[in-house]
């Protein structure tokens, strides 16, 4: 909160930018570059989203969601980073072993996974959203796969892969000494108390979810785009700040129809409560890649898959060297009059600029 905070202040410092045509003058902020702070994630969401955007097929592509029942949900809140861990390794598993299976696919295929920790309401509602390729690389290598027109694996057998290989490896971590629990659950770090709580979700029908595929490549960066890089709740959600506290807009999944769409109102304490819940642990990666995706072996996997499909490769883009000799410039032009705004002072955190001109306007930037 403190980094957020200070976000877009003069506690941080900053620059001036004059208009090398109209000589109009801004006074921009440094942002905290904190991954979980909103006002600075749509410049690392479009570097991302560019770097991505090489790698699509020419495919239709899947989105699959895997839910943590409430059960788990709860003592995950308390073990963040080993849960959500297993939710990203079992899941990812579950996909894979699946269309590998002659019965279904037989294929290798790419996963993007985003790790969710939040419902609209911004309770604690631990999930992953995947995007996947309609098809992978035949077992052997030696051509593309495609899954039926307008499906993509059977959910049912998904969620019953998914809740056995999740449980047996929160068992495993359990019993590793890796889980802790305090206040209400407590009582857990008894092993027997641990499997008698467990007993219900292992009977009771997993969440996994795949929608119908998207329209095109473009339809899949769009909604990548509000996935990747957003926490809690975006600033478009938010309606008012007054006495009676932060109110903002939710969705009830509950009802269909307009209905669904409602107006929340909680204390700022509790909305800075709900925010937070869903920080993440230092260190931890919220976006991970599984099979084709996988880091090591992306670029040539992907370039294979492209290769079995006859898509020509995407076009290099020349990276341009910034030339010392010329000024630093801010990414935007002059809101006046569209020239280029040269940045001719900086300041440190804590300091005010030395340039004050008359006219001059503060803005945001990162």
């Amino acid at each position: 909160m403190a980094a957020i905070e200070r976000c877009r202040t003069a506690a941080l410092g900053g620059h001036v930018a004059r208009c090398e045509d109209c000589a109009h003058t801004l006074i921009a902020y440094n942002s905290c570059r904190n991954r979980h702070c909103p006002k600075c994630q749509g410049a690392a969401a479009k570097q991302w989203l560019a770097e991505r955007e090489a790698e699509l097929l020419p495919v239709p592509y899947y989105h699959v969601v895997f839910t943590l029942p409430a059960a788990i949900a709860d003592i995950a809140y308390q073990n963040k980073a080993v849960i959500y861990d297993l939710l990203f390794k079992a899941s990812a598993e579950t996909v894979l072993t699946i269309a590998a299976d002659p019965k279904h696919l037989g294929a290798r295929i790419g996963i993007t996974a985003v790790l969710h920790t939040w419902g609209s309401a911004m309770t604690h509602h631990p999930h992953v959203h995947m995007i996947v390729p309609g098809g992978g690389i035949a077992l052997d290598g030696s051509r593309w796969v495609a899954c039926r027109p307008g499906f993509f694996l059977p959910v049912r057998v998904l969620s019953r892969l998914f809740r056995r290989l999740f449980l047996q490896k929160l068992t495993a971590a359990r019993e590793a000494g890796a889980l802790r629990f305090f206040g209400d659950h407590a009582h857990l770090n008894d092993a027997r108390a641990f499997a008698s709580y467990l007993a219900p979700p292992r009977q009771s029908e997993w969440v996994v979810y795949a929608k119908r595929p998207f329209a095109g490549p473009a339809a899949v960066l769009a909604y990548l785009a509000r996935y990747t890089h957003r926490v809690a709740i975006a600033n478009s959600r938010l309606i008012a700040f007054d006495d009676h506290g932060v109110s903002f807009k939710w969705k009830d999944y509950r009802i269909e129809g307009r209905d669904r769409y409602k107006v929340m109102t909680v204390e700022a304490s509790e909305f800075i409560r709900r925010f937070l819940i869903h920080v993440l642990p230092a260190g931890f990666h919220r976006i991970r890649y599984y099979g084709l995706l996988a880091s090591g072996s992306r670029a040539d996997n992907i370039a294979r898959a492209r290769a079995l499909l006859s898509a020509p490769a995407p076009q290099n883009q020349t990276d341009y060297a910034a030339d010392p000799d010329q000024p630093l410039m801010l990414a935007h032009p002059c809101p006046h009059c569209g020239g280029r705004m040269i940045i001719i002072e900086t300041f440190e955190p804590g300091c005010s600029p030395r340039t004050h001109p008359i006219g001059s306007i503060r803005i945001d930037t990162s």
